[in-house]
């Protein structure tokens, strides 16, 4: 089968030339007949226009970038959307329409005698699909929008119409995506390119999930007592995908290699990999991964807090914050004997990378991280790939991993989740991760730490450890911000950035345990540096300016990353508002409510 990407640029073609696609109008009249015909009368054309659709997908340099606003990104500077005079509706964007009215003119023309009424069918599930996708992305991003099921003539009154209900858009969703698990006949795709009955379910499931605690958490909307029917639609279809799917988590490379492959993989790793945003040399399609994870200036310089890192647990599943000393443990000591994920996720230990043919240490490095927590989860181990976009890992969109995720938290908000649930969801996920204890038995006893410091109005054992192992496996996956939303959780976007423990100033540490001294941190020069140490100054001012980066206790402690605008979520930081052109434009769309003067 083609590469996705190629039928891409077909596509564009075809849905430019066809259907004028690009028009971000919803009022662009159609082409001639002829060429209407030309593309609904035969199954190629059906596909061609079809495959247009796919571009709404996240291009792969998009999706490794998906979690650049989260709770556990310390990063070079805070979202505009979370510094209060920043953002508001003169910022906005997104109020774009034109891949709906793409779909809607396939939906309404798709009909007619010259193809079989099954050929049809699957042309108009993979459409009612991703007019599902278009709208979940739209009532993530916005609350309420119009619901708009049909292409506009340049008269038509529904022009200028207002918003709907949340229900009602999101009932329509859940109808599309209804029909379109029980009518899109492909169950495999080699490639990982394409949208199959199962990866329809596996973003049902999201989707359900998403919409469900959203409800749950969100009582100010008054939706709670539907949460439970959202709830039990995504059990059902990741239910679904576990029975039938064929999908499996990916144990290729042991427990040291099978996590890590998975995001540095050049073809996709179809075992577990469910969607993909896939790569080809030799059709120069790569992406930016390594430019944008390794740069200094080019990437947001993206660093885990340690109040993330702190999660992770030790390898025989117990809090490595049940460590008495945990909070003092220098680096090289407090990433010893955790979760092997991770090893997979930061640099640490006997982590290389290669430069010219030859692997080298390669410990955190202060010219890219803030917190000496450094990603290594989308980056290619050779230098090489550094500069530029020429990364040739494919970027994963959804994994089986996920849907695993989704079906033990549906469960859990719906007081269903059982022992047996936890070993083929939790626990499956902790033993491919080299963890031994606990994964035949849910938890008994709430974790003290992730109360205090991230869930403390949540009691329930078991969903605590779902949370935590949601983040940790789908760490910079492109799911946290909306995570953190649907859990109204916005406080967690506004904590310090801390990083690693610092015992002493001007004493030289070695990061990776290699007895090669990397860091040394200073108020005041030393005299007599080290040879090849990276020396990095942590006093309150530097050249007369305020520093940012801080020992907590001024002359030890954690590393403190203290960006000069101060990050605030309030309630309408849920949403973004609808953007002040599109309100001219059409008056009866009303600015969401919680940004109404801001």
């Amino acid at each position: 089968m083609k590469n996705i990407n190629m039928k891409k640029f077909f596509l564009w073609f075809a849905s430019t030339a066809f259907i004028f696609a690009g028009c971000k109008k919803l009022d662009q009249t159609p082409v001639d007949t002829a060429t209407n015909e030309a593309v609904f009368s035969n199954e190629k054309g059906l596909e061609l226009y079809a495959n247009s659709f796919y571009k709404m997908l996240p291009s792969a340099s998009d999706a490794h970038k998906g979690d650049a606003m989260s709770d556990y990104a310390a990063r070079s500077q805070a979202p505009d959307f979370l510094i209060e005079g920043a953002f508001g509706p003169r910022q906005s964007n997104g109020w774009d329409w034109k891949d709906l009215r793409n779909i809607n003119y396939f939906l309404e023309n798709n009909k007619g005698p010259a193809l079989s009424p099954s050929v049809r069918l699957q042309y108009t599930a993979l459409a009612r699909f991703f007019r599902a996708y278009f709208y979940y992305a739209k009532v993530r991003r916005f609350g309420d929008v119009p619901w708009i099921n049909k292409t506009f003539k340049i008269d038509d009154p529904d022009l200028y119409k207002g918003k709907d209900t949340r229900s009602l858009v999101m009932d329509s969703v859940l109808a599309d995506l209804n029909f379109a698990c029980e009518n899109i006949s492909r169950t495999s795709d080699n490639s990982r390119s394409l949208i199959t009955k199962y990866v329809a379910l596996g973003f049902k499931s999201r989707i359900c999930l998403y919409e469900g605690t959203w409800r749950k958490y969100h009582t100010e909307a008054g939706m709670a007592s539907t949460s439970n029917q959202w709830l039990e639609q995504a059990v059902d279809a990741a239910d679904k995908v576990m029975k039938q799917g064929g999908f499996a988590l990916n144990t290729a490379g042991g427990v040291d290699l099978a996590y890590r492959n998975l995001f540095i993989s050049t073809a996709p790793v179809a075992t577990e990999v469910m969607l993909a945003s896939v790569t080809d040399a030799n059709l120069a399609i790569y992406n930016d991964a390594n430019w944008w994870w390794t740069s200094a200036t080019y990437g947001s310089r993206i660093s885990f807090t340690r109040m993330f890192v702190n999660t992770y647990l030790n390898i025989d599943g117990t809090p490595f914050t049940d460590k008495a000393d945990y909070q003092t443990m220098v680096f090289k000591d407090e990433v010893q004997g955790r979760d092997k994920r991770l090893q997979q996720t930061i640099r640490m230990g006997d982590y290389k990378r290669i430069n010219g043919g030859t692997p080298e240490a390669a410990p955190p490095i202060f010219s890219y991280t803030y917190t000496g927590y450094q990603p290594i989860k989308w980056v290619l181990d050779d230098v090489k790939y550094d500069g530029g976009g020429q990364n040739i890992n494919s970027i994963s969109l959804m994994r089986y991993a996920e849907v695993l995720l989704n079906y033990a938290e549906a469960k859990a908000e719906l007081n269903s989740f059982n022992d047996a649930d936890w070993i083929k969801t939790i626990g499956a996920l902790r033993q491919r991760a080299g963890i031994t204890g606990g994964l035949t038995a849910k938890p008994t006893v709430a974790d003290s730490y992730l109360k205090d410091n991230y869930f403390p109005l949540i009691s329930d054992p078991s969903l605590l450890e779902i949370r935590r192992e949601r983040s940790i496996e789908l760490s910079l996956e492109g799911l946290r911000f909306d995570d953190i939303v649907r859990w109204k959780k916005g406080d967690l976007m506004t904590k310090t950035w801390n990083g690693f423990y610092v015992p002493e100033l001007n004493v030289p540490m070695d990061l990776n345990g290699d007895g090669v001294l990397d860091v040394c941190f200073y108020q005041v020069m030393p005299a007599n540096p080290v040879a090849k140490v990276n020396y990095i100054n942590v006093a309150q001012t530097v050249n007369g300016q305020v520093n940012p980066l801080r020992l907590s206790k001024d002359t030890s402690g954690e590393l403190t990353w203290l960006i000069n605008t101060k990050r605030i979520f309030e309630q309408r930081h849920y949403v973004y508002p609808t953007p002040e052109a599109d309100l001219l434009f059409n008056t009866n769309l009303k600015q969401h409510p919680d940004w109404v003067g801001k």
